[in-house]
């Protein structure tokens, strides 16, 4: 009888610990669900949609011209001081003093002198002096005929030259030609590009690039789109921090923006960084992005 009363003491003590561990399991499943469901949601850096200025923009290539240049064919042996080569002059000072005559130059610029050799000019002993304003330089493009309904005067460009090739160079269209030519099917336009600093030489080559259909137009970051076929979307974040997809249509880039032409009002707010930890319905903190 001691016997059988002990069994069963134990068979009630085993079931006991089994069901204190039990719930205690539970109970500690119990915390850790709720303590890690009041996870913060999570940071994504939004940006606000605004407008930008768009535009689009064709390349070409010519060569430098100075605005103002002129030449003067002399010789050494009527030389009664050196010339000195390379330097600034206003207009009105004396360039080169002669036996004959005295040059004075017309204009501001450099002088220089042109490298032909003296054999071509029948003497060793003749020098063509010039005098060049480069201040701004003239630029001759031959722009292709299917930007014949966009190519016109005072449209804005920007120019490289390879010797400076983190310099811009500004400049503007200056004059376009009223006729296409019929064996290249191009319109030669002369470009104006400001040279302040005289580091265009006549002659460079240089690198062009026009704008054209400039206007003002709503932009995301190219950053914040997400592609499904032909298809473009964006996650629109709502007034309670919500996040929802919407679809959208862009135009232009410009300098890692997109033109919004349908699907965003001024103001929205769209994710800009952070889209792949995030999915529609969700609810995020939103880091405005400085600009």
């Amino acid at each position: 009888m001691k016997r059988s009363k002990k069994i069963t003491i134990g068979i009630i003590t085993f079931f006991l610990v089994v069901t204190l561990i039990i719930v205690g399991r539970y109970g500690v499943g119990l915390y850790f669900k709720k303590k890690f469901s009041k996870r913060p949601p999570p940071g994504v850096v939004v940006e606000i949609v605004s407008s930008k200025i768009f535009k689009q923009s064709l390349e070409s290539y010519c060569t430098s011209l100075s605005s103002k240049t002129t030449s003067y064919k002399i010789k050494k042996n009527e030389l009664l001081e050196p010339i000195n080569f390379n330097k600034k002059v206003n207009k009105g000072d004396v360039i080169a003093k002669l036996a004959t005559k005295t040059i004075i130059a017309p204009f501001s610029g450099v002088i220089g002198k042109r490298g032909i050799s003296g054999s071509s000019l029948g003497s060793e002993n003749t020098i063509i002096l010039t005098l060049d304003d480069s201040r701004k330089v003239l630029c001759d493009l031959k722009i292709p005929e299917v930007y014949a309904a966009v190519l016109k005067k005072d449209l804005e460009l920007n120019a490289k030259f390879s010797a400076y090739k983190n310099k811009i160079y500004k400049g503007k269209i200056a004059s376009v030609a009223s006729r296409v030519d019929a064996q290249t099917r191009s319109i030669l336009a002369r470009a104006k590009i400001n040279n302040d600093e005289s580091d265009i030489i006549p002659g460079s080559l240089l690198e062009i690039e026009i704008f054209y259909n400039e206007k003002n137009s709503l932009s995301v970051p190219d950053t914040s789109i997400m592609y499904e076929g032909s298809k473009k979307f964006i996650y629109k974040v709502t007034e309670n921090n919500i996040i929802k997809k919407a679809e959208i249509e862009t135009g232009v880039r410009n300098l890692g923006n997109l033109e919004v032409l349908e699907g965003l009002n001024q103001g929205d707010k769209v994710i800009a960084e952070g889209l792949t930890k995030v999915r529609p319905g969700m609810k995020v903190k939103p880091i405005i992005k400085s600009e």
